[in-house]
């Protein structure tokens, strides 16, 4: 898998453990980007939540610890739903 917005590389650009969290989810493919209105999306891929916590088990940020970036992941997915709020509205 190839790594982009959480490379440690880039890794400073990413200020909180929530957009860290975010960005992971979407590299992993668990959760996408709605395209006309931008609100994050639950893709209910079990494969691709679990491509995330093993990634955040064996690469987690500096700052933190294992358990809390496995706790942020979490709450992050618990966060987001499956249908854009906006598009459901029309």
């Amino acid at each position: 898998m190839t790594r982009s917005c959480c490379t440690k590389a880039s890794r400073p650009a990413i200020r909180t453990l929530r957009g860290w969290a975010i960005c992971l989810l979407k590299e992993a493919g668990a959760i996408r980007e709605s395209e006309k209105h931008g609100w994050m999306q639950d893709r209910a891929d079990p494969d691709a939540r679990e491509r995330a916590f093993d990634l955040t088990r064996f690469d987690n940020p500096q700052r933190f610890s294992p358990e809390e970036a496995l706790a942020e992941l979490r709450d992050v997915l618990a966060s987001i739903g499956d249908i854009c709020p906006d598009c459901s509205e029309h």
